[in-house]
């Protein structure tokens, strides 16, 4: 079912994008007879620049319209002149053809905008009643077709207007402006505001990473890797400026070359594929190769990494299956624990797939309980605690019904394993300190707390 609310918009490039509310597509064609024969549509990777035939070039917004149900135009913004009279017909039969959904991150931020000055409404009613407004809003959010600012934090501090709610709209009260606009629109922290006060200032910082892992029924790793991020909770007054220090490679040795001095020993890791929070300065980051932020009011997350190399895998799972006859399995499950004694993983799963004719099945664990599930034809084996530095194992018989079907040799699924390691990183990237300044000169408390979980953890059997 379509949501009432769609916006449209045309390139000047003679390409167009448009957007469901609550049901986001974003496609693109290079003119309207290839969108007449349907042709494969090129995605983009935002809404300031698309790839074509291997190529970057800029896109500008020409129009963005505002339809209902039926399809009636009920707002429309003209930002270009080069936007025909059957446009929204086009897009219309269009919509009513399409499968494939993908996303534009700039509607789908103008329609958050919307709703927060509608008090969470953003259907046909609250657009007719909100007509002036939509369209002061249009005019700040984009720029002869260019999109500007679309923070509702910011917008709010000087279109300071109320949006008429509908009686069946939610009752939630709108944010309330805060002062120096100028400030925040043209210093870049629009993420923070001024004027926070805590009692007591604190920092808390988790790095979670997810290990993945595909090994052979040999023992040798087929696919290994780590995905991680950094999420942050900042309870501090002011406007502090924080500077994170991690145990990575480049880090290291940017820093050993700018005080001249060798790297104290020590692991240090490769990060790949590294994003930041919008708060990261990247210019001191690109010369310093040092994490430098103003961060937002609360919970939010910092950066995302991922690694490939030097992978201290948590687990190591050593199966034995054996096939007695037609109708008995025996199977055999070691897992042993690799990370510090001092460290626990809790609730650990291990999925032992068995055939799906299986009729009975018998344990013997040493840790945990174990049990047959028959919805996803495996034994399931639970352990709520598992120690570092031990190994717990599984003995099963398993009996399965006798058929008269000639049994088909056929790789086995693989194990699969859940966990969740505290204070343990796969990947071995370490805080090596957090720093906070603020001209008031408080003192602040840092908490750092490390958790490693299983991603796709799989033992070929």
């Amino acid at each position: 079912m379509w949501n009432p609310d769609i916006l449209v918009s045309r390139t000047r490039h003679s390409f167009f994008i448009h957007q469901l509310v609550g049901a986001p597509t974003s496609h693109l064609f290079s003119d309207l007879q290839k969108y007449k024969e349907k042709k494969t549509p090129i995605y983009p990777t935002d809404f300031n620049r698309i790839r074509t035939e291997g190529e970057e070039m800029p896109v500008a917004a020409s129009a963005i319209y505002f339809l209902n149900l039926r399809g009636d135009v009920l707002i429309n913004r003209l930002y270009r002149d080069d936007v025909g009279g059957n446009m929204v017909d086009a897009f219309r039969m269009h919509i009513m053809q399409t499968k494939e959904m993908g996303t534009c991150p700039f509607v789908v931020e103008a329609v958050a905008l919307f709703k927060s000055y509608f008090g969470g409404a953003f259907d046909e009613d609250a657009i007719r009643n909100n007509f002036v407004l939509i369209y002061e809003l249009l005019d700040e959010i984009m720029d002869f077709g260019y999109p500007q600012n679309l923070s509702p934090e910011i917008l709010k501090l000087y279109i300071t207007q109320e949006g008429v709610r509908s009686p069946f709209s939610s009752k939630q009260p709108l944010e309330r402006a805060v002062p120096n606009a100028t400030l925040q629109v043209t210093g870049a922290v629009g993420w923070r505001r001024e004027g926070v006060v805590y009692k007591k200032n604190e920092v808390f910082l988790d790095i979670v990473e997810s290990v993945n892992l595909l090994m052979s029924s040999k023992g040798s790793v087929l696919r290994c890797d780590v995905t991680g991020k950094i999420l942050m909770k900042c309870f501090l007054s002011g406007m502090p400026d924080l500077k994170l220090g991690l145990n990575d490679k480049i880090g290291l040795e940017k820093e050993s070359e700018m005080k001249s001095r060798p790297i104290k020993s020590g692991k240090t890791i490769e990060l790949d594929d590294v994003t930041f929070h919008q708060c990261v300065n990247l210019t001191r980051f690109n010369t310093e190769k040092t994490v430098s932020f103003v961060p937002p009011d609360g919970e939010f997350e910092l950066m995302k990494y991922r690694i490939t190399e030097g992978v201290n895998l948590p687990f190591r799972v050593l199966p034995t299956i054996k096939e007695l006859g037609r109708t008995r399995m025996e199977v055999n499950v070691k897992v042993k624990s690799v990370f510090g004694a001092k460290i626990f993983a809790l609730g650990v799963v291990v999925k032992v797939p068995v055939p799906k004719q299986t009729a009975k099945t018998s344990f013997q664990v040493t840790s945990g309980k174990a049990k047959y599930n028959a919805s996803i034809d495996s034994i399931v084996w639970k352990i709520r605690k598992f120690p570092g530095q031990t190994e717990a194992t599984m003995s099963a018989e398993v009996e399965l019904i006798s058929t008269m079907v000639e049994k088909k040799s056929a790789t086995r699924p693989p194990i699969q394993m859940e966990f969740q390691v505290p204070m343990f990183t796969a990947s071995g990237l370490r805080v090596r300190f957090l720093k906070v300044w603020e001209k008031s000169g408080y003192n602040t408390v840092e908490w750092v707390r490390y958790i490693t979980r299983a991603g796709s953890y799989e033992i070929r059997c």
